[in-house]
């Protein structure tokens, strides 16, 4: 087992990681913009070292700056978090070079996922149901575009190969208006990723957004943890995740799962990871796997007692999985509500002093922040500034707890979106459990894009 870990993250993640390997006796080094040198989860570390200015570029993204972190506190291990360079398979492949332990899976199947259009065709390969739409990456002839649109069936979406995070798509309704949304989207891509590449799927009505969760080794071994609905979201981008979803049957969900599982067995997955689907009329979709720990890895601890975290340590040391899928039992319900400094309803960052910070308690309530009353929340980066999570032996109970706690949450000093948070939890649709991915922008008036 490792003696000491870098952690290559900021916010409430490094604080997650920090706690992960505290409780196993793992000493930690928390690196930190300029921005960030009085945060929490810095005082707490054993060794923290400033790695540049505030700007993420100039720090959080700075791989020579990380690597020479590990270097000159003599780190073992170096864990990425989420965001930042968790999926980047350059970094990945600098810190195996440079003689550390990436706490994640190999480069070359970051590489192999992190491209949209090869993810796809692993996928197929392994048997997991995908989108229809183009066979591999959109040419630059016009009539070609037009004719595999017609083929995939209108409305579809154009996405770049190696977008993510909700960007890089553009839905399209019309032969007229197609050729031109792919031509920006290809320049879109190429400035934002540096990756021009783009693929066509069917645009899906009303999905549900489903992941699945899964835990693989090195030996050949490899779980699924049951699944997420994170079907609330806004451009893509989450705002409440439960597990498990209100919708699926075990029967559903263990087939899919399987099919996940044994995909990982087949790519030689190592590490945490999330298949993400859409789920429409009885089919799931595969979309994209993340290679990495997600936001919303808390509910799935709390409904089958996983640590995570902590596999993922357990991995990247070598170590087998300690259980079989039989092991795995789900136990009631868990959602998470993404506390974020921003206006609840226009979703403008919100930076600035928290001159209160109350958070809730009692029976099944998680908070896993980096917050505190007199805490800057800076501008530089996301914002998110904590997470809310409830567990009960129901979805009814979990539900009521979250409105409990929504309602005893006391943020002074900048905007969040709590009151968006508790006027979900009031919502007649959210409570039957039957959204699409679109309905929180159709109930805010947004057009999704």
């Amino acid at each position: 087992m490792f003696e000491k870990i870098l952690i290559a993250n900021r916010g409430e993640i490094a604080l997650r990681v920090q706690r992960a390997c505290r409780e196993l006796g793992i000493k930690t080094v928390a690196v930190h913009s300029v921005a960030d040198k009085e945060a929490k989860y810095v005082k707490l570390a054993d060794e923290s070292v400033c790695i540049g200015p505030a700007a993420s570029s100039l720090s959080y993204l700075n791989i020579p700056a990380v690597i020479s972190a590990a270097e000159v506190t003599d780190a073992q291990a170096i864990h990425p978090g989420y965001g930042f360079l968790s999926e980047n398979a350059d970094f990945a492949e600098r810190v195996e070079q440079s003689g550390f332990v990436f706490i994640g899976p190999r480069a070359e199947t970051i590489r192999l996922m992190g491209d949209k259009v090869s993810a796809k065709d692993a996928m197929k390969k392994a048997g997991v149901p995908c989108v229809p739409g183009s066979e591999g990456a959109l040419p630059d002839d016009p009539v070609e575009i037009i004719k595999t649109a017609k083929k995939v069936g209108y409305p579809v979406i154009i996405k770049a190969a190696g977008g993510g995070g909700g960007r890089g798509m553009r839905v399209v309704h019309t032969e007229a208006a197609l050729v031109n949304a792919v031509n920006m989207t290809k320049a879109e891509a190429q400035a934002a990723f540096g990756n021009p590449m783009v693929y066509m799927e069917k645009f899906l009505e009303n999905p549900r957004h489903i992941e699945i969760q899964i835990l693989a080794d090195q030996h050949g071994n490899a779980v699924y943890l049951g699944d997420r609905d994170c079907s609330m979201q806004r451009r893509h981008q989450k705002i409440i995740e439960e597990a498990p979803s209100p919708l699926l049957s075990p029967r559903i969900r263990d087939k899919i799962g399987e099919r996940c599982a044994e995909a990982c067995r087949k790519i030689k997955y190592r590490g945490a990871g999330t298949f993400e689907f859409l789920y429409e009329n009885g089919e799931f979709y595969f979309i994209e796997m993340n290679t990495r720990l997600q936001v919303e890895h808390t509910v799935t601890e709390m409904i089958t007692g996983i640590d995570l975290v902590q596999q993922q340590i357990f991995v990247a040391a070598g170590e087998k999985l300690a259980f079989r899928q039989r092991d795995i039992e789900l136990r009631g319900h868990a959602i998470e509500c993404r506390i974020n400094a921003e206006d609840p309803y226009s979703f403008v960052p919100s930076p600035g002093k928290l001159t209160t910070f109350h958070m809730p308690g009692g029976p099944g309530v998680r908070i896993d922040t980096h917050a505190y009353a007199g805490y800057v929340v800076p501008p530089h980066y996301d914002s998110m500034i904590g997470k809310l999570i409830t567990h009960g032996a129901t979805r009814e109970q979990a539900i009521a707890r979250m409105r409990i706690a929504l309602s005893e949450m006391l943020v002074d000093g900048i905007k969040t979106n709590i009151p968006l948070h508790a006027d979900l939890m009031a919502d007649a649709a959210f409570h039957l459990g039957g959204t699409s991915i679109h309905y929180l922008e159709q109930k805010l008036g947004i057009s999704h894009k």
